[in-house]
């Protein structure tokens, strides 16, 4: 690997990190000064509860604005405080209900199975008195929720399934062997983003009164009231610590907010404190991937915040319906204990044999509870509905690979087959869309980003072929619904994979009508989903359906690279037309310059490739080498304006954050009255001006989050001094691979970068899919 012209190596050097954000002091600042600390860059995993996490008694909580995503080594940040309001309302209105009856006194064996159902239905039954009943899925949001409920109304005949979509809907088509409806070609309207929860003037100048008295600061009404719903003044009133519901907020100043309002009436172990600190440390868990946490971690954490009695503090919130409990592992058996006792002569050895693994206790929000049972469900009805008998020997026969052709043979005969492989593993899918589509079939495949939607296009040779998934969920893309309120499709096929969390899984796979088959595809080895869940690895590690590994290697020096991270080793590779260069630098200035001299003159210069098809990637937003630092950098250089469209001018690289995990890049066309007008991939959008700021930033440098799932002709990876603690094999390997015909490392951190490689594996998620998974009755499932 050799440096380009004009790129001088230098030594390597470190830097040190300048992520750190102190808390604002109770009462200092107003809305127009409170300083709002990006969330993406906190959760990360640096920032698990430990010991340094000691309440700051002069804190007051902090706006924060998440609408990027964070890197640590795999922590999914990708989020919007804005767009996640209304998720984290359901969570935090759910989470602390202090106007709710008493529960009834749990048995000494709540950890077990029967008192957990007798629990959930308590908790159900609490839910049902304040709203409408719940069923699965209840805990979704978002556009999630919006379609689960159309579904619903049109399963109960309470709407037509023409309702909701804004198109008639299409006669209804026999299910087999229904032939592909040719896509009518569709002219993109602007898109609107989502907007966040209407707040009325009242219900803010109440909030606004209540944080002021309690010294926080008056620029968190409004995600308050986007959190708690209209009656966030008097929740907050009765019950401080409900301010832990709102984005960015912090133990420690939720705790000098409540002793401010209730001054010598709380104490650590106040129960509102308690459940509080419940909830805020499973939401804080999802934000870093995990459906649920080890009892046992909760109650350490819950030590580290001074709570005297962490046993009780947790028994209390999962009667009060802030947590569900959850078992993993096989108890002994009564049978087993009997045994034991009649044999008074066993000795400890002949004791120690029999001894079982003990069981772990997990606690989780209902929420990711009921998607993952819901999504469990629906896809082992996936798996024993789908017709086995489908002849496609012939499809098979005339595929481009064998590993195509194997893909096709088995998607014959099952309805759910996971997929792996690389980039150039992308043509197999293709090739099953286009054989099923052959057949007469309604088949489809969906993508993470609208780049991977234009490469599957091109894969199949047909447009009408590839949707986004967030398109296809949300009727602007694909077939639309049948009779049913289903997705009028045979086979479904997802692309990028590991990017799906288990809540948007777990709404498209109820989508899927009975009999359809779906396959999930994607590379093992980038990094996981920004939401909750780990989808793909545990569909892969449940072995609940047939697997499919690709024979088919990414081709050139990038491809040789990155199958080498892929297993461990960081290899130099022969690059004959430099498509791989090192660039050494020493510090992180250097970095910035050395970055912006790549995208502007020595990548353009010497591979035809013009800046705005050169993504720089880096490891985190903050920092003198983060991607606020090189934004900055590179709109000076690239783009110079005055940001008169609330820091943005025409012609800016942006990328917007519609939803936590979605990361659209775009360019900025204009503003007028109805706000801020995006080209997303050729999708006009339009963001409102008050949603500007928390979901738009500038995009020519991304984290390597916002980056997966899509590809550029160029890539530079920015690899800092402070980078270092950040990186892991995920990481390099997403990072290494967006680049197709050429890859430049901006390399300073030494000796870090082929340890992460070797020794620095995925962060281990915390999740209950797998094992309902390997529960639920699935005969065809292979083994």
């Amino acid at each position: 690997m050799t440096a380009l012209p004009g790129e001088t190596p230098g030594t390597v050097g470190t830097d040190t990190p300048q992520d750190t954000v102190s808390p604002p002091e109770a009462g200092a600042e107003g809305p127009e000064h409170a300083e709002a600390p990006d969330a993406s860059e906190a959760p990360d995993a640096s920032d698990a509860p430990d010991a340094s996490d000691a309440p700051d008694p002069s804190g007051a909580p902090e706006a924060t604005d998440a609408s990027e995503g964070g890197e640590s080594s795999d922590t999914p940040a990708d989020a919007d405080d804005d767009a996640r309001s209304d998720a984290e309302a359901e969570a935090g209105a759910d989470a602390a209900p202090a106007e709710a009856a008493p529960a009834a006194e749990l048995s000494e064996a709540q950890a077990e199975l029967a008192a957990q159902r007798e629990l959930r239905e308590r908790i159900e039954k609490r839910k049902a008195e304040k709203a409408a009943p719940i069923a699965a899925g209840t805990g979704l949001s978002g556009t999630a929720a919006d379609l689960l409920a159309a579904v619903r109304a049109v399963e109960s005949g309470e709407k037509s399934g023409t309702a909701f979509f804004d198109r008639p809907a299409a006669p209804p088509a026999s299910r087999r062997p229904a032939p592909a409806a040719a896509q009518p070609t569709r002219t993109p309207a602007p898109e609107a983003a989502p907007t966040a929860r209407t707040a009325t003037p009242e219900a803010l100048d109440a909030v606004r009164a209540v944080l002021t008295e309690g010294g926080a600061p008056e620029a968190l009404a409004r995600p308050a009231v986007g959190a708690l719903g209209e009656q966030a003044a008097e929740l907050l009133r009765t019950d401080p610590w409900r301010l832990l519901a709102v984005p960015g907020v912090r133990p420690e100043q939720a705790d000098g907010f409540a002793r401010a309002l209730l001054g010598a009436d709380c104490g650590p172990d106040d129960g509102r404190r308690t459940a509080a600190l419940v909830g805020w440390l499973l939401e804080r868990a999802a934000l870093q991937g995990h459906t649920a946490l080890d009892a046992d971690a909760v109650r350490t954490a819950l030590a580290e915040r001074a709570v005297g009695d962490p046993d009780a503090a947790v028994r209390d919130a999962v009667e009060e319906g802030v947590a569900l409990v959850f078992q993993e592992g096989d108890e002994p058996s009564a049978d087993d204990a009997g045994a034991a006792d009649s044999d008074g002569e066993a000795d400890e050895a002949g004791d120690a044999d029999v001894a079982r693994e003990p069981v772990q206790v997990l606690l989780g929000l209902d929420r990711y509870a009921l998607a993952e049972e819901s999504l469990a469900d629906g896809l082992a009805r996936l798996v024993n509905a789908c017709e086995k008998a489908a002849d496609w020997a012939e499809a098979a026969a005339s595929a481009p690979s064998p590993s195509a052709a194997e893909l096709i043979r088995t998607a014959a005969a099952a309805g759910l087959v996971a997929h792996s492989g690389g980039e150039a593993a992308r043509a197999e899918p293709a090739a099953l869309i286009a054989a099923a589509r052959g057949l007469g079939l309604r088949a489809l495949g969906a993508t993470h980003s609208e780049d991977g939607r234009r490469r599957l296009a091109a894969a199949t040779g047909d447009p009408d072929t590839a949707v986004t998934l967030s398109g296809l969920l949300s009727g602007a893309q694909g077939p639309g619904r049948d009779e049913d309120g289903a997705l009028a499709l045979d086979l479904l096929v997802v692309l990028d994979a590991p990017q799906l969390d288990v809540e948007g899984a777990a709404v498209l796979v109820e989508a899927l009508a009975d009999g359809a088959r779906l396959v999930l595809s994607g590379d093992p080895g980038v990094l996981g989903s920004a939401g909750a869940g780990r989808v793909f690895a545990d569909v892969l590690a449940s072995h609940a359906c047939p697997q499919v590994v690709s024979r088919t290697p990414d081709p050139g020096p990038i491809g040789e690279l990155v199958s080498g991270i892929g297993i461990g080793e960081l290899n130099q590779v022969d690059a004959p037309g430099k498509e791989v260069v090192i660039v050494p630098v020493r510090d992180a200035g250097e970095a910035v310059h050395r970055t912006v001299q790549l995208v502007a003159d020595s990548v353009p210069r010497a591979f035809g490739i013009p800046a705005e098809e050169t993504q720089v990637i880096t490891v985190g937003h903050g920092g003198a080498a983060g991607t606020g630092a090189l934004n900055e950098a590179l709109k000076q250089r690239l783009n110079p304006g005055p940001g008169r469209f609330g820091g943005f001018d025409p012609g800016d690289r942006v990328v917007h954050v519609p939803a936590p995990g979605r990361a659209v890049p775009g360019v900025v066309l204009s503003a007028d009255a109805e706000g801020l007008r995006l080209d997303c991939g050729g999708v006009p959008v339009v963001v409102p001006q008050e949603r500007v700021e928390s979901s738009v930033r500038h995009g020519w440098a991304l984290s390597a989050h916002q980056a997966a799932g899509m590809r550029w002709p160029a890539a530079v990876v920015v690899l800092p001094g402070d980078a270092a603690q950040g990186l892991s094999r995920p990481w390099v390997y997403t990072a290494f691979g967006r680049g197709e015909r050429h890859l430049s490392v901006v390399h300073g951190v030494d000796q870090a970068l082929p340890h992460a490689v070797a020794q620095v594996p995925a962060q281990e998620r915390t999740t209950r899919l797998r094992p309902l998974l390997e529960a639920l009755p699935t005969p065809d499932a292979a083994s």
